[in-house]
């Protein structure tokens, strides 16, 4: 999945969730056949969660809590039961580590100028003084942008596009020589030596397979949006097919 916020888009691969607290304008995108689940939280929960999105790695205890609270009607504070499953999973989704997979988007007409021109084509080869001539601006000048506006480095940005690329076609079920070429690297060992640099394992590892619920709902390549609300946030898990 990826969920767009107006700080940039978040990636959630496989056996990974996503934090999206209260009153933050949201859009989903899936990028292959996607099973989710979305838990709410009440306000009176949300000190407890962080005050910005998070994508974050799912334990096999969390995923087993997550689909028991998913088959329970309705979770109440008077039921001694739901008070340990919802203190459980709160504990889990505290305790999860956190995956950077987000891409801050900057906001200068300059530096997004640039940032556009990549995320159109994230194979591009052109280095930064030549991005820079379309952009009307100086080397110096963008590099200082992107590090006050996005808190990377420009190089640091690019590579965390092309990580990101190439998960989507990964989830889309592309081979990695394609991946490794759509995504700017040069051979297919450059592209996993970064992978397992950034992400701690190869692809392949990281998308391997687990057994499927057959009762869980199927969606493929829709697009859902969430407004602002009430509540104090929710949490959605998604796990590829």
């Amino acid at each position: 999945m990826t969920v767009k916020t107006e700080g940039g888009p978040w990636i959630v691969p496989t056996r990974r969730a996503v934090w999206i607290p209260a009153r933050t304008p949201h859009e989903i995108r899936m990028s292959s056949l996607v099973s989710m689940r979305t838990l709410h939280l009440k306000p009176r929960l949300r000190h407890r969660m962080p005050p910005h999105c998070q994508v974050v790695n799912v334990s096999p205890l969390m995923s087993e809590l997550i689909l028991h609270a998913c088959k329970t009607p309705a979770l109440g504070n008077r039921e001694p039961q739901h008070i340990h499953l919802v203190g459980m999973i709160l504990d889990q989704l505290k305790a999860a580590e956190c995956v950077p997979l987000q891409l801050p988007e900057p906001v200068d007409p300059r530096s997004r100028r640039v940032a556009t021109a990549l995320m159109d084509k994230p194979s591009d080869q052109r280095g930064l003084e030549q991005l820079c001539e379309r952009a009307g601006a100086h080397k110096r000048t963008i590099e200082r942008l992107f590090q006050s506006e996005t808190q990377m480095t420009f190089g640091k940005w690019r590579q965390q596009l092309r990580l990101l690329h190439a998960l989507r076609l990964l989830a889309e079920g592309a081979k990695i020589t394609q991946v490794a070429l759509e995504a700017g690297y040069s051979t297919p060992s450059a592209f996993i030596a970064m992978f397992r640099k950034t992400l701690g394992t190869t692809p392949g590892r990281y998308f391997r397979n687990t057994p499927q619920s057959a009762s869980r709902k199927t969606k493929k390549g829709s697009c859902t949006k969430g407004n602002p609300g009430s509540g104090g946030g929710h949490a959605r898990e998604g796990t590829r097919q």
